[in-house]
């Protein structure tokens, strides 16, 4: 049967062996899916271990191997070169190894999903980390009218906003947020603050003024960020369990060739939250 694994530290709380065993029964697939710890200082020698089984098809790597990953593949996708990033490796018909990111069309389809229109609308992506630079390509292919950047240290936002030569793309801090007269049509929250339980350093102003709010992150109940827009009376606030399972349909369907049905499993997942 081919082998699948997710790498991560921590790894216990990973949903991904339940959405792809969910995804392997939909579809029809024969496949089994693990999860393996690890830590950075031996992370290559599990995932080449893994690899030497010619019954281990591909994998996914989460926090903090995704760059170490990237770095191991012979060859990446585009997207996986501006985020210098993957969460998916592929092996090969001729034994090579490719690598890619799911993020971003994970979101840009939960999205999509969710009715949330894209095209020439205002986007405004806090935060300048990975999780940022992994969906900046997919969103630009919607051709926003404007996509922001902004974090709480320019430099990295600006250089977040350099990777890319497309005018819709533009940089500022958090502060800078607040003496912008047109509202955003969407903000997209990429910073860890709700893992923290922390709001993101953005004048109430910006948020109230949102036609929507979508935070990467998800628990059992909205997140902070999600809870405070809904206060400042946003109407359309949604959390990442969506983008959850998109990015793991598009790594399902980068190895097996099939497409699988995300709404279901979204539903059953939200259930056990």
């Amino acid at each position: 049967m081919d082998q699948y694994l997710v790498f991560g530290n921590p790894i216990a709380q990973s949903k991904s062996p339940l959405i792809h065993s969910m995804f392997a029964q939909q579809t029809g697939q024969e496949l089994q899916y693990d999860r393996m710890l690890a830590v950075k200082e031996d992370f290559i020698e599990h995932l080449e271990r893994f690899f030497s089984d010619p019954q281990a098809q591909g994998c996914n790597v989460t926090s903090p191997f995704k760059e170490l990953a990237a770095a191991w593949v012979n060859e990446l996708s585009p997207s996986a070169k501006l985020a210098g990033a993957i969460n998916t490796i592929k092996r090969m018909p001729d034994g090579r190894f490719f690598g890619d990111t799911t993020d971003g069309p994970g979101l840009v389809q939960d999205l999509l999903r969710l009715g949330v229109t894209l095209k020439n609308k205002r986007i405004l992506l806090l935060g300048a980390g990975g999780a940022a630079r992994g969906v900046l390509s997919p969103l630009l292919s919607q051709q926003p009218a404007l996509l922001m950047v902004a974090n709480r240290s320019v430099a990295k936002a600006q250089l977040l906003a350099s990777l890319i030569d497309n005018a819709a793309l533009q940089s500022c801090e958090f502060e800078t947020l607040k003496k912008m007269t047109l509202p955003f049509d969407l903000i997209i929250n990429s910073t860890s603050a709700s893992l923290s339980g922390e709001l993101p350093k953005v004048a109430d102003s910006v948020v109230a003024n949102a036609g929507c709010i979508y935070d990467m992150s998800y628990a059992d109940k909205p997140t902070v960020f999600m809870s405070h827009a809904s206060q400042l009376g946003v109407k359309y606030v949604y959390d990442g369990l969506g983008m959850l399972v998109g990015q793991a349909a598009e790594s399902f369907c980068l190895w097996r060739g099939i497409k699988p049905k995300v709404e279901p499993v979204i539903q059953a997942l939200r259930a056990q939250l």
